[in-house]
């Protein structure tokens, strides 16, 4: 009988030492993802869940950037669960909308930058792993959630090159289901962009949903 290929090798062997909390963290962060798409404000709970166990996981495989930036998630649900309640017009739920050109080319220019500056910062004074790359995705991700919070219609944008990133990032770290997780997130933006721009359209349509 002919043996498996090496990679499908490592990749079983990967997946088999996955720890039950990535696993638990991946299904809340799945989970949220799939309740943001319908804009119920309970993806930040979810979200409050999943960020907390992700937290202590990227510390332990050094990554430091994802792990700060969980803590970062963390204080965004709460503020995404009150800002998706409360943020429209008087005191009502918060409508999607678009942010002009301008907008988008600052928080661009910010993502950048930032990385740039704390990559270069990582890669001289720590002993993180891929500098580079973690801060592009951390800042990319922190302008990102805001965006959500906010509910602004690109974010579905920003996330699919993110998520596409972070997918080379986690199988270069063994997190297999956390890399398989982006994966999906790929999948589930092109949901969610669908769905935002309908509600766009009709801004009355998802102003019920909790």
């Amino acid at each position: 009988m002919p043996s498996e290929p090496a990679w499908l090798d490592r990749m079983t062997a990967a997946w088999a030492q996955t720890s039950a909390w990535e696993l638990l963290a991946v299904a809340l962060a799945l989970a949220y993802l799939l309740l943001a798409v319908r804009q119920s404000r309970w993806c930040w709970a979810a979200a409050l869940a999943s960020t907390a166990i992700f937290s202590v996981l990227f510390w332990n495989v050094q990554l430091l950037m994802q792990s700060a930036l969980n803590v970062y998630y963390m204080a965004m649900a709460v503020y995404g669960w009150w800002h998706w309640q409360h943020g429209g017009q008087a005191d009502t739920p918060l409508p999607v909308r678009r942010w002009p050109l301008r907008a988008h080319a600052r928080a661009i220019a910010v993502i950048v930058l930032a990385a740039l500056l704390t990559g270069a910062v990582l890669a001289n004074h720590s002993e993180a792993a891929r500098p580079y790359l973690d801060a592009l995705i951390t800042w990319g991700a922190v302008v990102t959630t805001f965006m959500v919070a906010r509910k602004v219609l690109e974010n579905w944008a920003y996330w699919m090159v993110i998520n596409s990133l972070a997918v080379v990032l986690f199988l270069d770290r063994g997190m297999q289901a956390t890399a398989a997780l982006h994966a999906a997130y790929l999948v589930i933006s092109v949901f969610g962009w669908q769905r935002w721009r309908r509600d766009e359209r009709a801004p009355g349509a998802a102003s019920a949903r909790g």
